[in-house]
């Protein structure tokens, strides 16, 4: 079973590259017409802004909290929460780019093969296989070095519970980010669309429309795969403290 544990890092990369093969493969799926392209590539790059903007202002944050963790609890702890930090934003980083290539695919998918949508379900699936696979293929390839490095020595165990901390400080600003950004085009693109200028719902023609479908995925999928993130790394660390507690 020991050998087992110090091969995690091997199993969280491998479950990593099987994240890269399917996002792939999705990619390589027809994308539809030109106005279909052009609306994805809208919400793409629209979702992408977001996260450039969010990951610059979360730079900041944890450059700080770093510097203080380096005079406070020294460098590996220090060094262990950017890490967490990082995979966090990373595990983000592939889920939003394969949801927003996914979309439109999918969507094509059900339009050319219809009745028949099990194609669609296909493309869907795995464009949320890859946000699924890379939380648990990062995180326990992040957690397993660690615990490699670390785990084994009671003294030195708690090094590991920085990572969790850098995973949680991501998940907490694109959680609620993410949230406050969804709701806000939301209700936007309703009060444009609707009230003021009369047109239909999900109409492409309402730029509030094309927000709504960012704050979708910066929500849903950045904001949901953060938060899973953290929590599927800090049940691991809560197990190892509790064992080197109990050692």
């Amino acid at each position: 079973m020991e050998s087992l544990t110090n091969l995690a890092a091997l199993f969280g990369a491998g479950g990593l590259l099987l994240a890269l093969i399917i996002y792939g493969a999705v990619s390589r799926k027809p994308e539809g017409n030109e106005t279909m392209k052009e609306i994805a590539t809208m919400i793409h790059e629209g979702a992408m802004a977001y996260l450039k903007r969010q990951y610059t202002i979360l730079s900041i944050f944890i450059i700080i909290v770093f510097v203080a963790m380096f005079f406070y609890l020294g460098l590996p702890s220090a060094i262990a929460f950017l890490a967490g930090a990082i995979c966090s934003i990373a595990a983000g980083f592939l889920g939003m780019t394969a949801a927003t290539k996914a979309n439109v695919r999918t969507a094509e998918a059900a339009n050319q093969y219809k009745p028949d949508h099990s194609k669609a379900l296909s493309v869907a699936f795995n464009g949320g296989a890859v946000m699924g696979l890379a939380v648990a293929g990062i995180g326990l390839l992040g957690v397993g070095i660690f615990y490699y490095m670390y785990g084994h020595d009671p003294q030195k165990a708690f090094i590991i519970n920085a990572f969790g901390m850098g995973a949680s400080s991501i998940a907490l600003f694109m959680r609620v980010g993410g949230g406050i950004y969804t709701k806000a085009a939301d209700v936007g693109a309703d009060l444009v669309g609707k009230v003021e200028a009369g047109i239909p719902e999900d109409d492409p023609r309402n730029p509030g429309v094309i927000a709504d479908n960012v704050g979708d995925n910066v929500g849903d999928v950045a904001g949901m795969g953060a938060d899973l993130f953290e929590s599927y790394v800090n049940s691991i660390i809560a197990s190892i403290a509790i064992g080197a507690t109990a050692a």
